[in-house]
């Protein structure tokens, strides 16, 4: 999925703490570690949330690769620690869960330790990947780039997604009970996370991640690797729990004539990127594997978390006997903060997608040749005969 940023995490759920890597940052983007725990204290926070969400209280530590708070260019290492390291005392799982990695990790490892399949497959793991999206959201907004993840769907109520897109988006996802912004969906959803609490269920939704700002010719249509939409699905889907991603009108366009799916295109001066724009963008602001300088537009759907208080029939591993699944402990829905670990990776990858095409030394360096590139003549049009109009 990336193809100029290097993003590597370590680390299990219940070990002493979670490292993580990136490189391939120019040196000079700024390093706040107040911004880094903002994230991740969001990450931690939603209805539905469970117990470890209260007892971590993640705080980041820059162990190389900057210097007076910005970055050298080289690697850049980080480390998060557990308040809760206790897996050298946790037993093994004597049930495998339905849902989970459990099964088919034993069976890929030839053993029944479901302890060492778990511990790295747990999403404790994307505090991590949170954690390097912050590190790298200070190139994006240098960029004039934002990135926003937010709930759209949760335990089957939907949120109604704002027209037009906000300008205070990012204070109402912040201050939202499930990082949504519909304030009316607040009640109807918090009633079904408690019910379903009351009951042993969890429950599942869909989050939405959407970019703006970015600039056309992110991504490309040489081969498989490079396209913008296939690095974005393999991010979101590589998050725990994630069962299937769409990129702007996704399959409704499947049931649409062609008429009503693709988006036409406008001209006027002083508009878009380089006068051209679009009045609709079912297209998600992708096309061609490319970014179209339309706002980037994805989805993400989210099943309901595998531990249930309530569990599934499942198989004793001592004896092959039926039995419950193993309970751990869980949240009742993670959904609210799957929008802030969606909204991290698709700016690890718009970041990757921006190095790639705008590669300079330093992060003014990458920022002149994108506005440069703003400023070039566009198709058609010579140097001194631009229009002025529309």
């Amino acid at each position: 999925m990336f193809r100029h940023l290097v993003v590597r995490t370590a680390g299990e759920s219940h070990g002493r703490e979670l490292t993580g890597l990136v490189e391939g940052l120019p040196a000079g983007v700024p390093v706040s570690r107040k911004a880094v725990e903002e994230l991740l204290q969001l990450r931690q926070t939603g209805v539905g949330s469970g117990p470890r969400m209260k007892l971590e209280k993640d705080r980041v530590l820059v162990t190389g690769g900057i210097r007076h708070g910005v970055t050298l260019g080289s690697p850049l290492a980080f480390r998060i620690a557990n308040k809760d390291a206790s897996i050298e005392r946790l037993p093994n799982v004597a049930a495998p869960r339905p849902g989970h990695a459990d099964l088919a990790g034993i069976l890929r490892r030839g053993d029944d330790d479901v302890r060492a399949v778990l511990e790295r497959a747990s999403a404790r793991e994307t505090a991590a990947r949170v954690a390097a999206a912050g590190l790298v959201m200070p190139l994006l907004e240098a960029a004039s780039i934002t990135v926003l993840g937010h709930v759209t769907e949760l335990g089957g109520v939907r949120a109604r997604r704002p027209r037009p897109w906000p300008d205070d988006a990012r204070a109402a996802r912040d201050s939202s009970p499930y990082h949504g912004l519909d304030r009316k969906a607040e009640r109807p959803i918090t009633a079904k996370v408690a019910a379903a609490k009351k009951a042993g269920d969890t429950l599942g939704g869909v989050v939405e991640v959407v970019v703006q700002g970015a600039p056309p010719g992110l991504g490309g249509c040489e081969s498989a690797d490079v396209r913008l939409e296939a690095r974005l699905t393999a991010a979101l889907m590589s998050i725990p729990a994630m069962k299937g991603v769409e990129i702007g009108m996704g399959f409704a366009a499947a049931r649409r004539p062609g008429s009503r799916v693709h988006d036409e295109i406008r001209w006027t001066a002083g508009r878009g990127w380089r006068g051209f724009w679009r009045p609709t963008n079912r297209a998600g602001g992708i096309e061609g594997g490319m970014s179209n300088g339309e706002d980037l537009v994805a989805r993400v759907a989210m099943k309901p978390l595998p531990t249930l208080r309530t569990p599934l029939a499942s198989v004793r591993l001592e004896n092959l006997e039926p039995a419950r699944a193993s309970v751990q402990r869980s949240d009742v829905c993670a959904v609210p903060r799957a929008a802030i670990v969606a909204e991290g990776m698709v700016a690890l990858v718009v970041a990757d997608a921006l190095l790639e095409r705008f590669w300079a030394e330093t992060m003014d360096g990458v920022v002149s040749r994108i506005e440069a590139a703003r400023r070039a003549p566009g198709p058609g049009i010579l140097p001194g005969n631009e229009k002025t109009g529309p």
